[in-house]
């Protein structure tokens, strides 16, 4: 019987890809992700060459804003304080958006827009924030406020911000569902970075994230981040984020440590994500171990510990 490689490798391909079919959504932090279970493959027609890679892995990776039409997502109707705004919000991702503009205005704070940058900033008593329009991060009073949809100009020509975000500035509570976004209570401003920050916090908190995933997405960086603060409030690991990194009650936990790279001066995507991870953004799921499977010598963690997801070239475990 003649074999046909390139009939073999399409049937093979079917096989994966129907398998690959189901992608049910998981909860990791405060995000819902899909669940991938990607297998990556490849084949050339001369020859069956099937690679199949990262075999029931859960990639995550932040959200993307798949179309700028207002008219394509559900509307809700935005309340602040007692004022209804004349533009309705939107549900994207998930994620409950608000017109920046109008909810500067309801608060009686001033807005302006940089059309050159493409950013908003809004002040009011005590307070000064700013959004760019792609970027993920919100920034008041120099604390950053992240959010796993970004900031983005819609078809409308308006700015839309993350509820949560705007909601976390001004120190009123968020309640929102699919007809209504609600943001009651006093205006009470964000404690600026300068009282809220630690300095001890983000210096060795920043440094161990950049020496274990400089380069890494941004994610993956918060990630690691998140890992060294769930050790910090777990009582099998010392309560502070230096004893965490230094810990050596099973032996050194950090290669930096060992390596000296931990005293490295941090990048400023790191010391970002550790700001970010110290604000209580989490997509850690609650994960204590990561490693990075391609270098790492040791096999304890995968053999021991249950795997969660996979952030750029980190795997992540409870």
């Amino acid at each position: 019987m003649k074999f046909d490689g390139t009939k073999l490798a399409a049937i093979l391909a079917a096989l994966i890809i129907a398998a690959m079919s189901a992608t049910p959504t998981m909860a990791v932090g405060n995000m819902s992700v899909a669940n991938t279970r990607e297998s990556t493959y490849s084949y050339s027609s001369d020859a069956v060459n099937i690679t199949l890679a990262d075999v029931g892995r859960r990639y995550i990776s932040l959200k993307n804003i798949p179309n700028k039409n207002v008219w394509s997502y559900s509307r809700p109707i935005v309340t602040i304080g007692s004022k209804s705004l004349s533009v309705k919000g939107l549900i994207i991702n998930g994620v409950y958006y608000i017109p920046f503009r109008l909810a500067a205005g309801a608060i009686g704070a001033s807005y302006n827009y940089n059309s050159s940058t493409k950013t908003a900033a809004m002040s009011a008593s005590g307070l000064y924030m700013t959004a760019s329009n792609g970027a993920y991060s919100i920034y008041a009073n120099e604390r950053v406020l992240f959010a796993e949809s970004p900031a983005v100009i819609m078809s409308d020509g308006r700015m839309y911000i993350p509820a949560k975000s705007f909601a976390k500035a001004v120190g009123m509570t968020l309640n929102a569902g699919s007809s209504a976004i609600s943001i009651k209570g006093s205006y009470s401003p964000l404690t600026h970075a300068s009282k809220f920050y630690r300095e001890d916090e983000v210096y060795w908190l920043s440094r161990i994230i950049s020496a274990e995933s400089k380069g890494e997405p941004l994610l993956g960086q918060i990630a690691v981040g998140n890992v060294v603060l769930n050790r910090v409030r777990s009582s099998a690991y010392p309560n502070t984020i230096y004893g965490v990194i230094f810990d050596r009650k099973y032996g050194v936990q950090f290669s930096p440590v060992l390596d000296g790279s931990i005293y490295n001066t941090p990048t400023y995507n790191c010391t970002l994500a550790a700001k970010i991870a110290l604000e209580g953004f989490d997509t850690s799921g609650g994960a204590l171990f990561f490693l990075e499977p391609q270098h790492s010598t040791s096999s304890w963690i995968p053999k021991n510990r249950p795997y969660f997801f996979t952030i750029g070239k980190h795997d992540f475990y409870k």
